[in-house]
């Protein structure tokens, strides 16, 4: 969804529609030192050294472009144990369908809303006048595949076992994996 008072995507590569030909378009992309800086920004990233798509547009049934793009990026991110950096190798792959027509959009929109089916291909997006930005859709995608709890090497937090942090382990009761049982105060309630 755009606004008038959006910001512009860090990293903004619009095709316009209507240079998607009967036999589709392919086009490279990459994010230049500027671009990569604000999007590490905007991801919480140390770094992000790489971020390359490989995109093809086509146009498919229905009124509508896909794109299909492959993406190689270079990440840096905070271990949420130490605080190390963690770097990361990420690539991926996805479609995504974009609709000529809003009349189009609002039909389909309105059929997926009467059914919600979690495994159907997601809804397509409007054109933001009439283009399709390559790189922020990418930009999308990565930020879905980062690691959300990155942890340096051999990082582990202490986790208290049941007793020492004033915890009552419940005989009989296998000690729950990640920490005390909750429910230790109402254990004892049953004798």
């Amino acid at each position: 969804m755009t606004s008038d008072h959006a910001l512009p995507p860090e990293f903004s590569r619009p095709v316009a529609a209507d240079r998607v030909g009967r036999d589709g378009l392919d086009i490279e992309i990459e994010a230049g030192a500027a671009e990569r800086e604000a999007l590490a920004r905007r991801f919480g990233l140390l770094a992000l050294d790489v971020l390359r798509a490989r995109c093809r547009l086509r146009p498919v049934a229905g009124g509508m472009i896909e794109l299909t793009a492959r993406f190689d990026a270079s990440v840096v991110q905070e271990c949420v144990v130490t605080l190390e950096p963690v770097p990361a190798q990420i690539h991926g792959s996805f479609d995504q369908r974009y609709a000529l027509n809003p009349a189009v959009l609002r039909s389909v929109v309105a059929e997926e809303d009467e059914m919600f089916d979690p495994e159907a291909d997601d809804p397509p997006e409007a054109l933001a006048e009439g283009a399709i930005d390559l790189g922020e859709a990418v930009a999308q995608q990565l930020a879905v595949s980062l690691d959300p709890y990155p942890r340096a090497p051999g990082a582990e937090l202490a986790v208290p076992r049941a007793g020492e942090d004033g915890g009552q382990e419940i005989p009989g009761e296998p000690e729950p994996p990640g920490g005390p049982n909750p429910f230790a105060a109402l254990g004892k309630l049953r004798k």
